[in-house]
C-alpha cells in the first residue's frame, strides 16, 4: 500500500511516500522569498508552490524508491490554507491520480498535525489531549481514535504563533520570527517582565491582548531608552515566551484534569518551540502524563503527516472524487 502525500496549505511545498504505514520519504521546501515582505503573501507563495511541486514530487518518490505506477492512491491537503496554494497542490494530486488511475484521499491539514504522532513510536494511546499550536490555529483536541477528534478548546481570536511572530516584529526581528524569538529567550529572564494572562471559559484562549500589552510596553520603555529593546531582548522574548506558554498549559493542563486523562501530545509549528516542550515535559511530570512531543520535522507543515493521516483513510476506504476542490477554511 503506497500513498504518495502532498501538502501546499501556506508556503512550504511537501511530498512524502508512506508504505504499509511507514514514512519512506519526506521532502520539504520553503519559500525564501517572503522574508523581505515580513509574513506570507498569498500570491507569491501559490507561484513558488508551481515552480516547486514538480521537483519535490519526484525526489519523493526516488528517496522513496517507489515508482508512479508502484502508487496505489495520492492524498492532498485539501485545507484549511490559503487557497492559491491550496490550489496547486489539489490540482496536481487530481492530474496525477486521474493519470494514474488511482484514488484521491483529502486530509484535514489540522487532524494531519495530530495523526503526526503515529509516525513514529511510542505513539498515544486513546483517548488522548492534543494542544495543536501553530501560526494559524491554537486548539486542543480530544483524540477518541484515529478518526474521531473533537476541539474542545480553542483561540477566539488570534493563534498563539501569531503572538509570537507578532512580537518577533515589534522586536525588528526578521520573518519568521517565532524562532528567533525562542533562541533569544533561552539566554534571557523568564521572569524579568510581566504580562498580562487573558482569561477565557473553559478551555479556551485568547492571545490579542497580550499582544497589545506587548506594543504598549515596548513603546513606553523606548520612550524612556531608545536602546531598550537592544540592551533587553533576552529578557524580553524570555518574558513574553513564558507567558504565552503558561496560558497554553495553564487550559492543557485543566483540560486534563477534568478529562481525567494522562495521555497528553501536543503538534503544530510551536511545538517546535524548546520552551514550551521543555515545559510541557515538566508538567507531564508532576501531573503524571505520559507526554508525546513529534520529531522536529513533523511539527512544521509536512507531507510525512498528510502521508500518515492518508493510510488511515485509505484503510478504511475514505476516498474523494475529481469534482473535489479546496476548502480554505475546512472544517472539522
Amino acid at each position: 500500500m503506497n500513498i504518495l502525500a502532498i501538502e501546499s496549505s501556506c508556503d512550504e511545498t511537501s511530498a512524502a511516500v508512506i508504505s504499509n504505514g511507514k514514512i519512506y520519504s519526506n521532502i520539504v521546501a520553503g519559500q525564501l522569498i517572503h522574508e523581505r515582505f515580513g509574513g506570507v503573501v498569498p500570491e507569491l507563495a501559490s507561484r513558488a508552490h508551481q515552480q516547486h511541486i514538480l521537483p519535490v514530487v519526484e525526489n519523493a518518490l526516488k528517496h522513496a524508491n517507489i515508482a508512479k505506477n508502484q502508487l496505489n492512491a495520492i492524498a492532498f491537503t485539501r485545507g484549511p490554507g490559503l487557497l492559491g496554494s491550496l490550489l496547486v497542490g489539489t490540482s496536481f494530486a487530481k492530474a496525477m491520480a486521474l493519470g494514474l488511475n488511482i484514488p484521491l484521499i483529502e486530509v484535514n491539514h489540522i487532524q494531519a498535525h495530530v495523526l503526526a504522532h503515529f509516525i513514529d513510536e511510542p505513539a498515544p494511546s486513546f483517548p488522548f489531549l492534543c494542544l495543536t499550536v501553530s501560526g494559524g490555529h491554537t486548539q486542543i483536541v480530544l483524540v477518541r481514535n484515529h478518526m474521531d477528534m473533537e476541539v474542545i478548546g480553542q483561540t477566539q481570536d488570534d493563534a498563539v504563533g501569531e503572538a509570537f511572530d507578532k512580537t518577533a516584529k515589534l522586536l525588528g526581528l526578521p520573518y519568521p520570527g517565532g524562532p528567533l524569538v525562542d533562541k533569544y529567550a533561552q539566554q534571557g529572564n523568564p521572569e524579568a517582565y510581566e504580562f498580562p494572562l487573558s482569561e477565557m471559559p473553559k478551555y479556551n484562549f485568547s492571545f490579542s491582548g497580550i499582544k497589545t500589552a506587548i506594543l504598549y510596553f515596548l513603546k513606553a520603555n523606548q520612550a524612556k531608552n531608545p536602546a531598550f529593546v537592544e540592551e533587553n531582548i533576552a529578557d524580553i522574548c524570555a518574558s513574553v515566551q513564558h507567558t504565552l506558554i503558561k496560558m497554553l498549559l495553564q487550559k492543557l493542563r485543566r483540560a486534563a484534569r477534568d478529562l481525567n486523562i494522562k495521555e497528553v501530545a501536543i503538534a503544530g509549528g510551536v511545538s517546535a518551540n524548546s520552551g514550551l516542550r521543555k515545559a510541557l515535559q515538566e508538567m507531564g511530570e508532576k501531573e503524571r502524563w505520559n507526554v508525546y512531543i513529534p520529531q522536529f520535522q513533523y511539527c512544521t507543515d509536512n507531507a510525512g503527516m498528510i502521508a500518515m493521516a492518508a493510510h488511515f483513510k485509505y484503510l478504511k476506504g475514505e476516498f474523494t472524487s475529481q469534482e473535489v476542490s479546496p476548502l480554505p477554511r475546512m472544517d472539522w
